[in-house]
């Protein structure tokens, strides 16, 4: 884990956590996501819990608690999981096969390549890189060339 000087954090008590409600956390809880997931905010590298605040008409400590009750992260590492997630998608998709990592970083919401290195790793344990090439598709086993099993098949059937 040193490799990208990952550090695991405490959680800390917080005590803003107990003020909101239940039944308002579950709302914010589903206004956040339509906000991040649906209309894809995660994708806008400027997009913070400041201007989530404000289109919800909440404020930062309030959108800090839900994430951090019911998402149980932190702003940042909630708004990377989707970054990474799509990143994911994009790094075995064939129509992007020619796209370098640093367009895959900004694509999915990402400032820096280092930034999207560093919680790729984080979530996944490997480098965007070696995920790629780890989750390159390749030929089914049955329809290699040099498959000795279906050239013998071949010739007996003839």
């Amino acid at each position: 884990m040193a490799k990208y000087n990952i550090t695991e954090k405490k959680e800390k008590a917080a005590a803003y956590r107990s003020l909101v409600s239940p039944q308002l956390m579950d709302e914010l809880k589903e206004k956040i996501l339509d906000k991040i997931l649906i209309h894809q905010k995660y994708k806008d590298k400027t997009y913070s819990a400041k201007q989530l605040a404000e289109e919800l008409g909440t404020n930062t400590r309030y959108i800090s608690a839900v994430v951090n009750v019911r998402f149980h992260t932190n702003y940042t590492s909630f708004i990377n999981k989707f970054r990474i997630e799509e990143a994911m998608t994009l790094l075995v998709d064939k129509r992007y096969q020619d796209l370098n990592m640093e367009d895959i970083s900004d694509m999915v919401g990402f400032a820096n390549r280092q930034s999207f290195y560093a919680s790729f790793y984080k979530i996944n344990g490997i480098t965007p890189r070696e995920y790629k090439i780890r989750h390159s598709i390749q030929p089914p086993t049955g329809e290699q060339k040099n498959d000795k099993h279906s050239t013998a098949k071949k010739r007996t059937k003839k």
